[in-house]
């Protein structure tokens, strides 16, 4: 009887180390609340909590979220748009997702605004630019983590965008 209350408890710690949530929805998610974080280019990147919003439509059985995160003192910028999801998971950024996730990246010019920078992701069909994992998503809450390669339109270079993260309350529309 021991021996089987053992192999019980073995076999219930293995499961629920193996069947952890975050298998499938961006375990690493390092921000806090009411902020987004990246690094860029290998640089960090933080968004200002006064200039980061998520917001939420649920439509036709879909949801779409956009996330749109400003760092104030820098003018930098990240924007990701997922539509029509399902929920929790893994979203490709291109791909077959080519119109419905999209990412940018973009450095403000505050003194010359029609300079400023964009990077956006996808940037050709068919190509998998990066990912976005939700790992909550509540009518309040999204959390999770992404990553993208932009490419700017005007001089064809691009940004690598890793370890991304996300920890936001949402504006229900």
């Amino acid at each position: 009887m021991r021996k089987l209350m053992y192999l019980f408890l073995g076999l219930s710690l293995i499961t629920s180390i193996s069947c952890s949530k975050d298998d499938d929805g961006g375990s690493s998610n390092n921000a806090s609340n009411g902020i987004v974080k990246a690094k860029i280019d290998g640089a960090s990147f933080s968004s200002s909590a006064q200039g980061t919003q998520a917001s939420r439509v649920d439509n036709n059985g879909g949801i779409t979220i956009a996330i749109v995160a400003n760092d104030l003192n820098s003018g930098k910028n990240i924007t990701l748009n997922i539509n029509s999801i399902d929920g929790e998971g893994t979203y490709d950024i291109g791909g077959d997702n080519l119109v419905f996730i999209v990412a940018s990246y973009t450095e403000g010019n505050a003194s010359d605004p029609l300079n400023s920078q964009s990077w956006t992701a996808p940037y050709d069909e068919g190509g998998v630019a990066g990912e976005i994992k939700i790992s909550e998503l509540t009518d309040s809450k999204i959390k999770g983590t992404f990553s993208f390669k932009g490419k700017n339109p005007n001089d064809d270079t691009f940004k690598e965008l890793t370890e991304g993260s996300f920890n936001l309350d949402i504006t229900q529309f």
